[in-house]
């Protein structure tokens, strides 16, 4: 039961993000809760930088949607999330041709703020990117 609504919750977010940067960078949602979410991105002409490598850009940009979606996740209906920080180190270049997969984790969950860390993967399994994540709650108006 629990794997059939998680299952609809990353169905509707890959269908809410049509005509949207995480569409346009080819992200898929795997898996999503208010504690980990799961997400790949293809390392093409759209998320490369020159070197046929992953733009550490692009990285950051999964990093932070990675985040949005869990916190938005943990939001109570009169909440929404704002991203305040993101951080990142690169370890080894994720060549083109492949897609990573980040698995975020919240670290802290608090009632004005939601703090995660991120980690970006390759196919074989090594760190490509790891990041810090704030997000603020607030109050919808």
């Amino acid at each position: 039961m629990k794997e059939d609504i998680e299952q609809k919750i990353c169905s509707r977010l890959n269908l809410d993000w049509r005509d949207s940067l995480m569409e346009n960078l080819g992200m898929e949602v795997l898996s999503a809760s208010e504690k980990r979410v799961e997400i790949t991105m293809p390392v093409d002409s759209r998320t490369r930088q020159a070197a046929g490598i992953l733009h550490g850009g692009a990285s950051l940009a999964l990093a932070e949607t990675v985040a949005g979606v869990g916190s938005l996740a943990a939001c109570q209906p009169d909440e929404r999330i704002v991203g305040t920080q993101v951080s990142g180190n690169h370890v080894v270049p994720a060549p083109e041709g492949e897609s990573v997969r980040a698995v975020g984790t919240i670290i802290h969950h608090g009632k004005t703020m939601h703090v995660w860390n991120v980690d970006i993967f390759r196919a074989d399994g090594r760190l490509v990117s790891t990041a810090r994540v704030v997000n603020n709650v607030l109050k919808k108006k």
